[in-house]
């Protein structure tokens, strides 16, 4: 077991079960509504971990590992016998948080071994779309790309409303720097059905394009998916 994992003792900072939570906060029901992106990694586990065990809900549970763990990363190499030292955690739950991780690491195994290239509107369309379709919020993306334009990763710039205040051009170009990557496309999503870019989205793509010509790292694209149709910001001349 790593040095780092505590056994479960201190008492819990909660003592009311998660059930008698608002229920905007409580993890099951704040997912439903509000989509897993809104989610902490602690609130993610805890859907996982579905109970605790006596005064310990199973977000403070779920905090706990993170912390004895250090990260979400180290947690997920962890194996049964190091799980099962917590109170709360039997061999049922334990099986299922490392279901979850495999699964992870799978998914990760299989996006790194086939490289997405991009080489058109539609090719970005065709995979963020079924992924974005449903959701009942705006969620901006930036996607960076490599030299030959394929996808190193997409990241979640921000949920909610889109506008200059919450996308702010070092929040895009900061990952971006870090990979780094040669460009970048920006990517979002309108709930009501209408693909027409707003006059926020038109200030949000000006305001970050002309900052990645300062950096170096240009803007391709910023593409606007709805559940049935798209608009591409560089097919209509607007970047």
């Amino acid at each position: 077991m790593p040095k780092f994992v505590k056994k479960v003792s201190e008492p819990s900072l909660y003592h009311t079960k998660i059930t008698a939570w608002p229920k905007d906060e409580r993890p099951r029901e704040k997912l439903i509504s509000h989509g897993s992106t809104s989610l902490s990694d602690a609130e993610l586990l805890a859907i996982l971990i579905r109970a605790g065990s006596g005064k310990i809900t199973a977000v403070d549970l779920a905090k706990k590992l993170l912390v004895d763990f250090v990260s979400l990363e180290k947690l997920a190499t962890c194996d049964s016998q190091d799980l099962r030292v917590y109170h709360g955690l039997g061999e049922a739950k334990s099986a299922t948080l490392l279901a979850a991780f495999e699964l992870g690491r799978r998914t990760s195994s299989v996006s790194r071994s086939e490289k997405f290239q991009v080489n058109s509107p539609e090719d970005v369309v065709k995979r963020f779309q079924p992924l974005m379709r449903d959701l009942q919020h705006e969620i901006f993306k930036v996607l960076l790309l490599d030299s030959a334009n394929h996808l190193i990763r997409d990241i979640d710039i921000t949920s909610g409303i889109l506008n200059s205040s919450l996308v702010h051009p070092r929040e895009v170009f900061k990952p971006a720097i870090k990979e780094p990557a040669a460009s970048v496309i920006l990517l979002h999503n309108h709930p009501s059905g209408n693909p027409e870019p707003s006059s926020e989205d038109l200030q949000v793509t000006r305001q970050i394009v002309e900052a990645g010509k300062i950096i170096g790292i240009p803007v391709q694209d910023h593409i606007i998916v709805t559940p049935s149709a798209f608009t591409s910001f560089a097919e209509r001349g607007l970047i």
